[in-house]
């Protein structure tokens, strides 16, 4: 692992810890990348609560809101895979930092945008800076923290994406209302930026340089890709796969969905839809960290948690596909319900990722795996917000979302039996 400069490593004596241990330094890395993470999703995991606002001020359909969701998505498609290629060669403080930075520089930009086309735009660009916010930061963190904690390490700092999400889900509309939608776009910058220059600040390697190099330099283009083609083999690496892409699709479909279906199906007002969205989001922070915590525990294995929270996102969207998910109360507790399980799922599962990477290609195994959840992220609105528009019901969305989650716990049902 390249270690940058000799003042990215935290040192006893520079950073207070002189007659202490300085491990305990992990506690402040997890709070930094935690933060940044939430900044630099502020605005993006806003969008799904500026839904009407944005329909209104930009005369926009169901499908065209879901595609302002996806075109934040596109650019990760690839730039996860240079971002982890990039982490395994250069130190997270400065992949991460500007990665950040370019999210709040084009937000700022974006506040001045003149219609729903430049704002397209701009959210493919916030899409190529956060594409190194993710995998840096589960890397940072992973470096910090043995298998004993990293569980509910990786559970609190992914816990940064809904906290992040929620909060923009209760301020943006506020200062949609207020100020206009474009006011939305230079408050998030202003975060994102925040949050940058918070983790060049702080962030530092652990104080013990790894016993692995993270790359190979010695072996050849041609080894280095064969060893990433046997990586897509392996049983553990189609479980990643087949688990992250349904259950983020869930998570995509919550955080775009769940004002429209509650203000349409169950005739609740706008701002108190919102407001459900932000208690869902906030589940989902709980379930990070909760279900995050009992993979560290676990006798069966971390993927044990995530095939719980595939079955549980079935057992919930079942329910809004019933007449019982047009009553406000149901449905808003089936919404909570996915916030825990359909966002929760995210901290186990990249505790997982990291643990069955080979050794050295930690910085490549997440990018693979999240670039993937890409696909399913860039996707998913779109296809949803058509289905609604085109049957007039939230039920074909719901249905298409459970399927491919029901698929992957038969998938993985078989191939564990077959293991057997």
């Amino acid at each position: 692992m390249t270690q940058g400069t000799a003042g990215d490593v935290v040192r006893p004596g520079r950073t207070g810890f002189r007659n202490r241990d300085p491990w305990r330094y992990r506690w402040v890395v997890l709070g930094v990348a935690t933060f940044t993470q939430a900044a630099s999703g502020f605005f993006v995991g806003g969008i799904g609560a500026l839904g009407v606002h944005l329909q209104n001020a930009l005369d926009l359909s169901t499908a065209q809101l879901g595609l302002l969701l996806s075109a934040a998505q596109l650019a990760p498609l690839v730039g996860l895979l240079v971002a982890g290629e990039l982490l395994d060669r250069y130190s997270e403080r400065w992949v991460v930092g500007i990665g950040a930075g370019t999210v709040g520089l084009a937000l700022c930009t974006g506040s001045l945008a003149t219609g729903y086309a430049a704002l397209l735009g701009v959210l493919l660009v916030v899409g190529m800076g956060y594409s190194t916010v993710q995998p840096g930061g589960s890397k940072s963190v992973a470096s910090w923290f043995d298998a004993s904690q990293r569980g509910v390490a990786m559970g609190i700092r992914q816990a940064g994406l809904p906290l992040g999400a929620a909060l923009a889900s209760a301020v943006l509309p506020l200062v949609a209302v207020e100020f206009g939608w474009r006011a939305t776009l230079l408050a998030g910058g202003f975060v994102a930026l925040l949050g940058a220059g918070l983790f060049m600040g702080c962030h530092r390697r652990p104080p013990a340089s790894p016993a692995i190099q993270e790359t190979e330099p010695s072996a050849s283009l041609a080894a280095q890709l064969r060893a990433r083609l046997r990586m897509l083999r392996e049983p553990s690496t189609v479980k990643i796969m087949l688990s992250g892409t349904s259950l983020v699709s869930v998570q995509c479909g919550v955080g775009i969905l769940t004002v429209l279906h509650l203000h349409r199906t169950a005739a609740v007002g706008a701002g108190t839809a919102a407001l459900v969205l932000v208690a869902s989001q906030g589940a989902g922070v709980a379930g990070r960290i909760c279900l995050a915590a009992w993979s560290d525990r676990s006798r069966s294995g971390r993927y044990t948690v995530v095939l719980v929270c595939l079955v549980a996102v079935i057992a919930g969207l079942a329910v809004l596909m019933t007449p019982a998910g047009r009553s406000p109360v149901v449905a808003s507790g089936v919404f909570v319900w996915l916030g825990f399980f359909g966002f929760g799922w995210y901290g186990p599962w990249v505790a997982y990722v990291t643990e069955a990477a080979p050794p050295g290609r930690t910085g490549f195994a997440l990018g693979l795996a999240m670039s993937v959840n890409q696909i399913a992220i860039v996707t998913v609105p779109p296809v949803l917000g058509l289905l609604v528009d085109l049957t007039g019901s939230f039920v074909p969305a719901w249905a298409l979302l459970a399927l491919p989650a029901a698929v992957a716990v038969a998938v993985t049902a078989t191939t564990e039996l077959r293991t057997r």
